[in-house]
């Protein structure tokens, strides 16, 4: 049954609505009098002002934009009217040789395998994510001999460009609902594009990012978005990008965002858990981050640093209403390095410490860190500039240097650093007025 209503009466008053329906759509029509089925063929119909609209459903395809530009009153809008774009797909022993009982090989698997695509590497066992605790950026356990394979386990043999897999004793590869991840991304911009908006997507099961956008890009707008156990990233912006994010979930992918080169970022209410490698890092030119929750048990919490700039740039983050809970076993930092400069207001650090690296700097208004699992730590090296003001620190310590501040000699840090009026060092059981993030706006946990 067609999900869209195609009444011709329907498309003469809309026009600019272009409709993919990848069960009933045929993509010889033009998407306005009658839907296509492909979301490529869509895009490449697709002019300024148009709007292109996704049956709600499953699309084991990608939406790629390459050189693809709307006005600015005329903007190319792709609604997925909650659509979930997933990058897998099945394991068959069509496909995958045994090599011997439970052991499955597949050469080839990709036309030019690289370290990019093995380090994001998964499978989908079931429907959980196997990554052999390996991730981009962050812990990446040496690739297992096949001799050493448990069931439920994979590894990958340079030599040979071939992927292995081991499966329980007795079960057949055809009953094991094995996925594994085909395409890159679920949503892509490369080369050059603008004012183009995606809202009410899903990216999904991809080896690389939920959201990926590379070259210059201009007016880029996404809204209620969500990347779900993606090989890399959630979000990512690269290079000359230019991007405004309102509503994004991030679980249970690599990294919750990442931007580099000189990319702009600008984040409202965002929701973030179960990432592997970073929740938040940040190497870019300007973001910003605004009534996000972020639950994290990642392998490190959050990285802010100008690593592509030219000497002398700084990497801008602006952060407000944002709290940062630490639940992962072991305490992680905020670290900012060399030309980082977070400025951050009514933000709540719940059991994270801060690094403060040469060259970095950071500027607290009306913040509190606080305890979860541990008390917070904070460690600043030289050169490095700290500015506050009407902030509460629970630390269990403080060093600038080789120097420790304890609560009683916390006014002459204030002295050293020339700010932190009105700020506090003390236990706190909760936050007192004004001091913190706003709990009961930010985004609800999915």
């Amino acid at each position: 049954m067609a999900v869209f209503a195609l009444s011709p009466q329907l498309f003469a008053n809309r026009a600019t609505d272009i409709y993919v329906d990848q069960t009933e759509g045929d993509n010889a029509a033009d998407g306005r009098t009658a839907p296509v089925k492909s979301i490529a063929r869509a895009i490449r119909l697709a002019a300024p002002g148009d709007s292109i609209h996704l049956s709600p459903g499953i699309y084991y395809e990608s939406a790629s934009f390459t050189k693809v530009n709307g006005e600015p009153d005329k903007p190319i809008i792709l609604d997925g009217h909650g659509a979930v774009l997933d990058g897998s797909e099945p394991v068959t022993s069509e496909e995958w040789e045994e090599v011997e009982p439970g052991l499955h090989r597949k050469v080839k698997l990709y036309p030019n395998p690289s370290d990019a695509i093995v380090g994001r590497w998964f499978l989908l066992w079931d429907g959980e994510m196997q990554r052999m605790n390996r991730t981009s950026k962050g812990p990446k356990d040496p690739l297992k001999p096949v001799a050493d394979l448990q069931p439920g386990e994979w590894t990958y043999v340079e030599d040979e460009d071939a992927f292995y897999l081991r499966l329980p004793e007795g079960q057949k590869l055809d009953e094991a609902n094995i996925r594994y991840p085909k395409r890159s991304n679920a949503v892509s911009f490369s080369s050059s594009g603008s004012h183009i908006t995606v809202r009410n997507i899903t990216g999904t099961h991809v080896y690389n990012d939920g959201f990926n956008v590379h070259g210059a890009q201009r007016n880029l707008v996404f809204e209620n978005i969500k990347a779900i156990d993606c090989g890399d990233d959630g979000f990512s912006a690269h290079e000359d990008a230019d991007c405004r994010i309102d509503g994004f979930v991030s679980i249970g992918n690599s990294t919750g965002l990442c931007d580099v080169n000189t990319s702009r970022t600008y984040y409202r209410n965002v929701y973030i858990r179960d990432c592997h490698g970073f929740d938040l890092y940040f190497i870019g030119l300007d973001h910003s981050l605004e009534n996000a929750l972020i639950e994290s048990s990642a392998a490190k919490t959050f990285w802010l640093e100008a690593k592509y700039l030219d000497e002398g740039g700084l990497c801008n983050l602006r952060m407000k209403n944002v709290l940062i809970r630490r639940v992962g076993e072991s305490s992680q930092e905020l670290r900012i390095g060399g030309g980082g400069a977070l400025h951050a207001t009514n933000c709540t650090f719940e059991g994270v410490d801060v690094m403060l690296t040469p060259g970095g700097i950071v500027d607290f208004r009306s913040c509190l860190f606080s305890s979860g699992k541990s008390r917070p730590n904070a460690l600043l090296f030289r050169n490095t500039v700290w500015r506050g003001q009407s902030n509460v620190y629970d630390f269990k310590s403080l060093r600038v240097d080789q120097t420790s501040f304890r609560p009683e000699t916390f006014s002459d840090f204030q002295t050293l650093t020339g700010s932190e009026k009105e700020s506090r060092w003390e236990e706190v059981d909760t936050a007192p007025d004004g001091v913190g993030a706003d709990r009961s706006t930010l985004p609800t946990p999915e």
